[in-house]
């Protein structure tokens, strides 16, 4: 089970993903509207709930803490993003305020889910990671590469030649029919961006 959820004023892509009816159900990028994210969650039959962050950029990361109080959920964000994730640089305001420590997830580098792939991707960010989903199948790179687009590297920590280095070496190597599930926009394939998408 997929269902993306839209959130704030960036329209960023917060997907719910559940491998197995019943089962663990991961929340990717809570970025905003906390409220409609957890009465997404609310409609599902799940055993518990984990928080996986691509990245911490404040429009992917603005509802986890929310989520995980609301579920005892782990947060899983990469450290070499944790001084993105802590900076009060962080922000757009006034729609995106910097979190103060208090109101920041509790995120750790701990992840152990036998159910989803963590494949490091920097480039947008240095501790991009995508999350592939083999009994899917999907692949959720965060803001790496969108349908015919890529992520942007002019951000602190942002490198272009990492970027497109993870693309090609770590998602363009996946089976060409797997859905990709990005951070904005849209949904496509492997196969789909190798084919026309002009920064590849």
């Amino acid at each position: 089970m997929i269902k993306t959820i839209v959130t704030g004023a960036l329209e960023e892509n917060c997907h719910l993903v559940q491998p197995e009816p019943g089962g663990r159900l991961f929340v990717i990028d809570p970025g905003a509207d906390a409220a409609d994210i957890i009465a997404a969650i609310r409609k599902i039959d799940f055993s518990e709930v984990a928080i996986l962050l691509t990245h911490a950029h404040f429009d992917h990361v603005g509802a986890a803490l929310a989520v995980q109080r609301e579920f005892n959920a782990p947060c899983y964000l990469n450290p070499a993003d944790r001084a993105i994730y802590e900076s009060p640089a962080n922000a757009y305001p006034p729609f995106y305020p910097a979190l103060p420590a208090a109101g920041r997830a509790a995120a750790t580098a701990e992840a152990a889910f036998p159910e989803v792939e963590l494949i490091p991707t920097p480039g947008h960010s240095p501790g991009g990671t995508s999350f592939y989903f083999k009994s899917v199948p999907a692949l959720f790179p965060g803001d790496t590469i969108f349908a015919s687009s890529v992520g942007r590297t002019d951000f602190p920590g942002g490198d272009q030649r990492a970027l497109m280095n993870s693309i090609h070496r770590k998602i363009l190597v996946l089976p060409d029919d797997t859905p990709i599930y990005p951070g904005h926009g849209g949904a496509t394939s492997v196969g789909r961006e190798k084919r026309v998408n002009p920064y590849l």
